[in-house]
């Protein structure tokens, strides 16, 4: 989709200047290196992309994909943006577009290989090497080749933010102020945003917690309120504060609103999670006190509209009480203002006198939203996922089914009208990270879902300008993305892609690369493009493969806490060669470890518990169950003392457990302690064991902290008397502790996976994923080396696994909630 044109000049042009234009922009393109490593002159990197545009050139022919990584003028994407398809070729344009927002502090090689990831996933989908074609030359340099993509593109981004994006609203003023757009985030600052998505200043910190709620008054002023209780006034032109008007301690505002009541100025209503309703004047900002209805001690949502029809006073008493102790006859009559407020699964309605209940519902409700139309008419959307129509003066809703495969999977978390082809039009933004369009009132879904975020969506506003209607939806993977709301860019939205949660590529010498998403387990041939269905009708959490001999296994750790293990070997039906179980809750983790005389799979689950299995009996050999919260992470290395496997987990910590010894000692009946590394990085993602040269071993640990750290593995300490011994008697040396030896924060969010690999000169490399790419690391002399950019966090990184005597560059297996990635890696260009 594209987004209506921001105008890249400043007025209308004559043809004969449209035609300089087109001249300047040909004669500029010839002036840029063939090779990306030479920075192009100054004047090119600000301007050669306007005067394209300008020219009505803006194609990846006047806009060499050389320069794009050095490109520093207006950004593409806005250069790009246009209300109709483009007949130009714009491959490699439309991939910087949607990755540029994130490369604004990249170094041009880190440029140059996120620009090749990006057209990879956008051209060469599931592809063959044979049918890609040879990238273009500038790129034949690059240290990350990409061998295999089934990605989903960073689609309508349209900021970036560091913190979550909690809240959402727009000034649209008159006379010269600019629109802006407010973001609140779950840090407690307040963001002022231009129409280009840059910020007009800096964050304003007015909170002590989650900005929940954004009400935008007259002349740029927004009120904001917080998980914190406080209440605040916003100049947003002048971007300051202007006053705190309200503070409840140990209480958040749920619901933000101005009402209005007969015989009453118009008030503001700040609602809290203890059932409290605090009125404020909405010019001077004084407390005010209005009748209000009493409420339970849980949160409120508000929405205030007005009845059609003529206004008539209630009749006295309002009516018999209910038993709960609302009026239950009908609704207020015509015209009357109504203050509607839901709590848990009823709606009700106050008209300054009267409360009076409207609706009850099968589940609770998460939003509340009254149609700006006076006609009485409110949508709830249900912790089901389904919404609900209802008109306060009639009993029967309309009602939109749930649009998920489960409670909560999909639910509505804000809801907005806006205007689309001039009809009003419910906006919804789910709990799934997309954003959903409504008919009104008959509550169908228009066009596809629109694949916003890789996270929850959390927020929703517009901005109408120049006649086009946009659409910004805010998440919880910290981005704010921007719809055009118009049939055209509506009519073929992106494609929304299904979560991948787990995957798994295989030894040599097969590349056979094995994904679950949701109900599906596949494994595709990267050699071939061959895809083949493995498993149906449940979602494996975790996978590994398992080389037996001469079968090949796959390892799925499924819904029912059991491991099931598949034989791949041969092309006909896939075999279950056996169910290993032991679990009580799905293995989050699986590691191999296969020698000549070994055969063993470990699994790591939500039930705090390490098993280990003997794949030649299916037998559970060891049970570890020393981590107080989940385990999240294996890995296991072949060490001089035999098999190691380190787990790491919710607790923060990570243990590392002998199995030669544990083997041993369970012969007598002893078990002995495991190391354990108490990381401080919060919750411990990954790990990744590595030998050194000199016999030594390393682990390396990515923490929720978004932190990096190595550890050097202890061996016991050995006396004289002991060296001088057999060396039979040796075997039962192990280690006894970890040392930190480094630590890197590459300062993108949170860590989710780590692998790492040799380079020459025996430097040690290290992959980490962060929330917006890949940072591959040196860890010989603690420099960074390059940052990949994929545009949405990537939650396993794993090398795929070699022979001794290979000598080939390093693959790396990548894969994310919006799919997976194959990259070969050159060491010797980083």
């Amino acid at each position: 989709m594209t987004e209506p044109p921001e105008r890249p000049d400043r007025g209308p042009q004559a043809p004969g200047q449209v035609e300089i234009q087109q001249k300047l922009a040909a004669a500029l393109a010839g002036l840029v290196p063939d090779d990306p490593s030479i920075p192009p002159h100054p004047y090119l990197r600000r301007h050669l992309a306007q005067h394209a545009a300008q020219g009505h050139v803006l194609d990846d022919t006047h806009v060499p994909p050389a320069l794009l990584p050095w490109e520093t003028s207006a950004a593409v994407r806005r250069l790009l943006a246009a209300g109709e398809s483009s007949p130009l070729r714009q491959q490699w344009l439309q991939a910087w577009a949607k990755l540029e927002p994130f490369t604004r502090n990249l170094t041009p090689l880190s440029r140059l290989a996120s620009l090749q990831l990006a057209h990879h996933a956008a051209t060469a989908r599931h592809l063959p090497p044979e049918q890609r074609g040879t990238p273009p030359e500038p790129f034949a340099g690059s240290p990350v080749t990409p061998l295999w993509s089934d990605c989903a593109s960073a689609e309508n981004l349209w900021a970036l933010t560091d913190p979550a994006v909690t809240s959402l609203t727009s000034l649209t003023p008159r006379g010269p102020r600019r629109t802006l757009v407010v973001a609140g985030d779950d840090h407690g600052a307040v963001r002022l945003l231009r129409p280009d998505g840059t910020a007009a200043a800096a964050p304003l910190p007015l909170h002590q917690g989650a900005v929940t709620q954004l009400l935008p008054l007259a002349d740029g002023l927004v009120v904001t309120a917080g998980t914190d209780g406080r209440v605040t006034v916003l100049d947003a032109h002048r971007a300051r504060p202007i006053r705190q008007i309200h503070h409840r301690e140990r209480a958040w505002v749920s619901s933000l609103i101005r009402h209005e009541q007969s015989a009453y100025a118009s008030t503001l209503l700040a609602a809290y999670d203890d059932g409290h309703i605090a009125a404020f004047d909405a010019a001077t900002f004084q407390p005010v006190d209005i009748p209000l209805p009493v409420l339970e001690s849980a949160p409120v949502l508000l929405q205030s509209t007005r009845l059609p029809g003529r206004a008539d006073p209630p009749p006295p008493g309002g009516g018999a009480p209910a038993q709960d102790g609302a009026a239950e006859p009908g609704p207020p009559p015509p015209g009357t203002p109504v203050l509607l407020f839901a709590q848990h699964d009823t709606v009700g309605c106050f008209d300054g006198r009267t409360t009076t209940r409207c609706s009850r519902h099968p589940a609770a409700v998460r939003a509340l939203l009254a149609l700006p139309d006076g006609s009485g008419r409110y949508v709830v959307a249900l912790e089901d996922g389904s919404l609900a129509l209802h008109d306060a003066a009639a009993p029967h809703p309309r009602i939109a089914p749930p649009t998920g495969t489960g409670p909560g999977t999909t639910q509505a978390t804000a809801l907005r009208v806006v205007e689309v082809e001039n009809r009003q039009t419910l906006a919804s933004a789910s709990a799934d990270g997309t954003v959903r369009l409504w008919e009104l009132p008959a509550l169908r879904p228009l066009h596809q879902a629109l694949p916003g975020h890789s996270a929850p969506a959390t927020a929703l506003t517009s901005v109408t300008r120049d006649g086009h209607t946009r659409l910004y939806s805010a998440g919880l993977d910290c981005t704010i993305r921007a719809w055009p709301l118009s049939a055209a860019a509506l009519h073929d939205p992106p494609p929304v892609w299904t979560p991948i949660t787990a995957s798994a590529l295989s030894p040599p010498p097969m590349r056979l690369l094995a994904t679950a998403e949701e109900t599906r387990t596949k494994v595709w041939n990267i050699e071939t493009g061959a895809e083949r269905l493995v498993h149906e009708g449940d979602s494996p959490t975790a996978l590994a493969w398992v080389p037996l001999g001469t079968r090949l296994l796959l390892a799925a750790g499924m819904s029912d806490s059991s491991v099931a293990l598949w034989d791949l070997t041969e092309r006909g039906p896939v075999s279950t060669v056996r169910e290993l179980t032991g679990h009580y809750s799905p293995a989050l983790c699986l590691v191999p470890m296969v020698d000549d005389s070994t055969a063993l799979l470990a699994g790591g689950g939500a039930d705090g518990r390490v098993l280990v299995w003997d794949l030649s009996t299916g037998q559970t050999v060891h049970s570890f169950s020393q981590h107080v919260l989940s385990v999240r992470c294996l890995a296991s290395v072949h060490s001089r003392y035999g098999f190691l496997l380190a787990s790491g987990g919710s607790d923060g910590n990570v243990r590392i457990w002998d199995l030669r010894r544990h083997s041993r000692a369970a012969d007598d009946g002893h078990h002995p302690d495991p190391i354990t590394i108490r990381c401080e990085q919060h919750a411990v993602n990954d790990v990744a064991f590595f030998p050194l040269d000199n016999g030594g071993l390393r682990l390396a640990t990515a923490g929720q902290d978004g932190s990096l750290k190595v550890w050097s593995v202890r061996e016991e300490e050995q006396d004289g008397e002991e060296r001088e011994q057999d060396p039979e008697r040796l075997r039962d040396r192990s280690y006894d502790g970890a040392d930190l030896v480094r630590e890197f924060n590459p300062g993108d969010g949170e860590l989710t996976a780590v692998t790492r690999f040799t380079a020459g000169r025996g430097r040690t490399l290290f992959a980490v994923a962060g929330r917006t790419g890949i940072h591959l690391w040196d860890a010989t002399v603690d420099r960074p080396l390059l940052q990949a950019v994929t545009g949405y966090p990537v939650n396993t990184l794993k090398m795929a696994p070699q022979r001794a005597s290979e000598s080939a560059a390093p693959v790396l297996l990548a894969t994310g909630e919006a799919g997976t990635m194959i990259l070969r890696l050159d060491d010797k260009r980083l």
